[in-house]
């Protein structure tokens, strides 16, 4: 008896059979379908006729999932895009800071040599006038 080594059904023709499908509905049809598997599975009646109810579920679970991977790649990309932005202007903020000369408040100057004990003594007289 001879062994001959037969290639599976999903590599010939490089894709296989749910995909090229699914492809082909939603070139024609993208914008009709959704993230919700029971709407894309009634609206895949209403637009082809496919008589085996597996192929027909296996078809609107693959458009399902290629749409919500698609929604979820898009929102990615935006929400790191406006990351970037953010880092952008916290990086312009940060230089413009550093290249603008300090203002110093009264509050910030430390004077060195100035005894704390003045400042304490002027409380304790305030505190014995209101008592």
């Amino acid at each position: 008896m001879e062994y001959r080594y037969k290639k599976p059904y999903s590599s010939i023709g490089g894709v296989d059979r749910i995909k090229r499908l699914s492809y082909e509905i939603l070139d024609q049809n993208r914008s009709k379908f959704g993230e919700n598997f029971t709407d894309n599975k009634k609206l895949l009646n209403d637009i082809a006729i496919i008589r085996s109810k597996g192929l027909k579920n296996e078809i609107a679970g693959y458009i399902t999932k290629f749409i919500k991977k698609e929604n979820y790649e898009e929102e990615n990309k935006q929400s790191k895009k406006d990351l970037s932005n953010e880092d952008d202007t916290l990086i312009e903020e940060a230089i413009e800071s550093e290249t603008k000369p300090t203002q110093e408040s009264e509050e910030d100057v430390i004077e060195v040599g100035v005894e704390s004990t003045d400042l304490t003594e002027t409380n304790e007289s305030t505190d014995e006038k209101t008592q």
